[in-house]
């Protein structure tokens, strides 16, 4: 089996956004899933998906781009805000401090991408997502809880470009197209260069769809 993502669902310009890479990665494990990422995901490289026990990996030639297996989300949401709350969060036309104003979720330049501009929130971060039809399937889901559990977890202080380096997401049920979703971040704790954040995406009737903690990562300094 190959896969092969898309440049249009980019996080930095030149690797595929983290959270996307691992929900296409996760469609290979039944129920919850945890991904680790071992290398930036390459854009229009086919990458072959193989079976070693449990887990399931993600290769392009003889690397070792992700790996996934089976994995619990033991974490549990706050009450989300309303669609109106959450819109007065968020940052109207996205972080313009960002490294990566293409990114495919959190990106101000797309125009063509999830526009999920995480604002201040009740400790954490919230914003909102309205999908049209063609992304209410799993891996969007994954893709709408990873930036902000970034948000989140810096805090708005500026500590470098961190990199995703484990999302792990359980995906209860797919938005519908034009629902008013919201979706919610918050910092788990921290240890030297990691950072751990929960995120959460909600329905319009305040149902979770999905939820996720994930491993950030600081670079060297």
């Amino acid at each position: 089996m190959e896969i092969v993502i898309a440049r249009r669902f980019r996080g930095p310009a030149g690797s595929a956004n983290g959270g996307y890479a691992c929900g296409r990665l996760a469609a290979f494990v039944d129920g919850p899933a945890e991904v680790t990422l071992r290398l930036p995901p390459p854009l229009e490289w086919p990458l072959r998906v193989e079976r070693d026990g449990e887990r399931v990996l993600l290769l392009g030639g003889d690397r070792l781009v992700a790996e996934a297996r089976p994995g619990q989300v033991e974490v549990e949401p706050p009450a989300p805000p309303s669609f109106e709350e959450a819109r007065a969060a968020e940052l109207p036309h996205g972080d313009e401090t960002s490294p990566f104003p293409e990114c495919f979720v959190c990106g101000r330049e797309r125009s063509d991408g999830l526009r999920i501009f995480p604002g201040p929130w009740n400790g954490g971060v919230a914003a909102t997502w309205t999908p049209g039809a063609e992304l209410c399937a799993p891996e969007f889901v994954w893709a709408a809880l990873d930036c902000p559990g970034a948000y989140a977890a810096m805090g708005g202080a500026a500590r470098g470009e961190p990199v995703l380096g484990q999302l792990a997401a359980r995906v209860d049920a797919l938005p519908r197209s034009g629902e008013r979703c919201v979706v919610v971040g918050w910092p788990l704790g921290e240890d030297g260069r990691k950072l751990f954040p929960a995120t959460a995406l909600f329905g319009e009737d305040g149902r979770v769809l999905g939820i996720a903690r994930a491993t950030w990562i600081l670079p060297r300094t």
